[in-house]
């Protein structure tokens, strides 16, 4: 792919020209060694349909017109027995080269405006997230985002941090599905956290906020004829220092997301567990169905020396190429000696080289750490 991820990645020059070559001698010579008026020679009118798929128009014009000369050329020498089958045969190679053309062009016109849609869709996502890092009185949190590279849509990824009246307080979550319809209830669910997260003193209040705006932003899209969607997320809420061995005390509310890690100074990891809890969009459903009840709060403490990392899926289900996912506990706990402000960018590109560079959904990494920790 591009370094922009958007528009793939045309075949080199060199490699299409002894491609071309080869298969060119490929035919030439079966059909002398037939021995027989054989036109295996016309098999070449398929390289520039294979190139139209992949290639640039320039690419297929030049394949086109190879193949015509040659087709020519091999026409001449081998004449087919009537003027009429030879015109034929050169009107057909020529009109189904200028077809093949014109559908490379209609691809590469396609997948530029695909490009230009996505990086929209992708700079819309960037100014509704707050640039990172934030340093509040309570914690500091470094992070990363990096939009899906493998995907023409942009994923549906968001985060924030608020410092209020009650803390710090923090959102990361992932909205079901892509493009600008997932971008659209991802704003949504800002607009409510940034007005929830000063007004609400519990942060199980905070999380009914998001909820309700889910709700109202999946009545709209259903008059609207659009998807329903829901987002999973977890809010924190954090309070610190906390004294000299705590860095700051936590809460947490769960809505169906990831679970966070400790990485503690002595190196080890383990995953926050925190009570289940039912995607926003979602509690209606479960209600109805007997399944769903008061969002819990979890507390816990933050060791002044620890970071708490917070992540999408972008990253647990980076896949090697066997389906094995990555291991983010062990992935954190080799990079137990990385300073928290580089440590997003790390496990990004550990989990990366795991999957051989595929992205298949938009990584968030949030690392928070007291803010006088190194």
């Amino acid at each position: 792919m591009e370094s922009n991820g958007t528009v793939p990645r045309a075949p080199r020059n060199r490699s299409v020209v002894l491609g071309v070559l080869a298969a060119t001698a490929a035919l030439l010579l079966a059909q002398a060694a037939s021995g027989t008026n054989a036109r295996l020679v016309l098999l070449l009118v398929f390289l520039p349909a294979l190139l139209a798929g992949l290639g640039t128009v320039a690419q297929t014009v030049a394949v086109s017109v190879w193949v015509a000369v040659v087709v020519v050329v091999s026409t001449a020498l081998f004449p087919p027995p009537s003027l009429e089958a030879r015109v034929g045969t050169l009107v057909a190679v020529i009109g189904a080269e200028a077809a093949v053309i014109g559908l490379c062009a209609r691809r590469v016109r396609r997948e530029r405006e695909l490009s230009r849609m996505r990086q929209s869709a992708v700079a819309l996502q960037r100014q509704l997230l707050r640039p990172l890092p934030v340093t509040t009185a309570d914690v500091r949190l470094d992070g990363l985002y990096r939009p899906v590279e493998e995907d023409a849509m942009v994923g549906g990824d968001l985060y924030d941090v608020a410092e209020t009246p009650f803390g710090t307080r923090v959102l990361v979550g992932d909205v079901q599905g892509k493009g600008l319809p997932a971008i659209g209830t991802g704003f949504a669910v800002l607009s409510a956290f940034r007005e929830a997260a000063f007004r609400e003193a519990e942060l199980t209040g905070v999380a009914d906020a998001l909820e309700a705006a889910v709700e109202r932003h999946n009545a709209y899209a259903v008059q609207s004829g659009e998807q329903e969607r829901f987002v999973t997320a977890t809010v924190l809420g954090l309070h610190g220092p906390g004294g000299r061995e705590v860095g700051a005390r936590v809460q947490a509310v769960n809505c169906g997301h990831l679970a966070p890690y400790l990485l503690r100074g002595d190196g080890r990891v383990e995953s926050v567990a925190l009570p289940a809890g039912i995607p926003l969009g979602l509690a209606s459903l479960a209600e109805s169905t007997g399944g769903a009840g008061p969002r819990a709060v979890r507390r816990f403490a933050l060791p002044a020396d620890g970071v708490l990392v917070l992540l999408t899926d972008g990253i647990t289900e980076a896949q090697d190429g066997s389906g094995v996912f990555y291991p983010v506990e062990r992935g954190l706990a080799e990079l137990a000696g990385t300073p928290a402000g580089a440590l997003p960018e790390a496990l990004d590109e550990r989990a990366r080289r795991w999957s051989g560079g595929r992205s298949r959904d938009d990584v968030t990494v949030l690392a928070v750490r007291g803010p006088g920790a190194p």
